[in-house]
């Protein structure tokens, strides 16, 4: 039986660092500073922060508070995390997986600002039929690469 390797104290847990970049991208998309973010669920812009950088774990209060200052579901955060990361953080993947799991990638592409503009400019589009219609498409792209 081998033995986990623990992961020293003071170091931000992966799965806490994929929910501050989820934090992140979302905030930076709607164009909210991370102050008036604060305001909005009664912390400071140093506590949103440390969210985002995953150093700070955000308390299931607080995640429902910053989801509703958002406009999502809490589930938005959790959403697409990478196997190696939730296998690290030991989440049990049940066979309600329908869909296959994202792809890996070397660095967290919502952490860049051509996914944070695309993420704003999408929400941007009003008509949910249209939005839904360019989702499928993008998607039927990245499908039609992986077949080559």
């Amino acid at each position: 039986m081998t033995a986990k390797k623990r992961i020293p104290k003071g170091t931000p847990n992966m799965i806490d660092k994929y929910v501050g970049s989820r934090v992140r991208a979302r905030r930076v998309g709607l164009r909210l500073s991370q102050t008036n973010l604060g305001q909005a669920i009664g912390v400071t812009f140093q506590q949103i922060q440390k969210y985002e950088n995953g150093s700070n774990r955000v308390g299931a209060s607080n995640l429902y508070k910053i989801a509703n200052a958002l406009a999502v579901e809490v589930s938005f955060f959790f959403t697409g995390i990478p196997d190696d990361i939730a296998k690290a953080g030991l989440i049990p993947r049940g066979k309600a997986m329908a869909e296959p799991p994202p792809a890996q990638f070397d660095h967290d592409p919502m952490s860049s600002r051509e996914s944070i503009e695309l993420m704003h400019n999408y929400f941007r589009i009003p008509d949910p039929l249209v939005r839904k219609r360019l989702f499928q498409f993008v998607k039927s792209l990245a499908d039609s690469s992986k077949a080559e």
